[in-house]
């Protein structure tokens, strides 16, 4: 029994046909395919010639055999945990590779996302320049109209905003008397 169940592939001992099974395995083109393997004699046929080599041997001893089944197959301690070792490997590896596949949707999906986020921002900041500039435009044009109209105004408005600039609490500023920076401090 030992001879012929060890002489053949498990999946020999297992299966009698190669149907498709209901398990999943991943495969490399991203679709997942039903297990196939391909069995030459299967179970019943292993079981079948087990009895054959078994009935001549059994009948010296007066036991006719009348069938044979197989409950179940006993490794070595040192086989079982090779068989273990490398189904966990396998599964293993089937795991990795969904991780994989997982990262680089997601680094897809965050590569999209980063994409639509600078077209956004860069829409958002022309915008923005757009409606500086118009702002910007409008204003020159009043302070133009301004000076147009009254050209010591302006020039005093302009005085005055220098001075809040240049002038803080601490500011200490050494100037001649005929300096033209405080022209409107002198005439007022």
């Amino acid at each position: 029994m030992r001879n012929l169940v060890t002489s053949h592939p498990l999946v020999e001992s297992v299966r009698n046909t190669d149907r498709a099974m209901d398990t999943f395995t991943a495969s490399a083109d991203k679709e997942d395919k039903h297990s196939r393997y391909d069995i030459t004699l299967g179970r019943d046929e292993i079981t079948r010639l087990i009895k054959e080599q078994a009935k001549p041997k059994l009948a010296e001893f007066g036991i006719k055999l009348e069938d044979v089944k197989i409950k179940r197959i006993n490794y070595i301690d040192k086989v079982r945990e090779a068989v273990y070792g490398r189904m966990i490997a396998e599964r293993s590896q089937i795991a990795e590779k969904f991780r994989a596949e997982g990262m680089g949707s997601a680094s897809e999906i965050r590569g999209q996302k980063e994409r639509e986020l600078q077209v956004i921002e860069s829409g958002a900041y022309k915008e923005a320049q757009t409606i500086k500039g118009g702002a910007d435009a409008e204003a020159t044009l009043i302070y133009a109209k301004a000076y147009g109209v009254d050209p010591e105004f302006y020039s005093f408005l302009k005085t005055l905003d220098v001075y809040q600039t240049a002038l803080g609490l601490d500011s200490t500023l050494v100037l001649s008397t005929d300096s033209d920076f405080m022209r409107y401090f002198k005439e007022y």
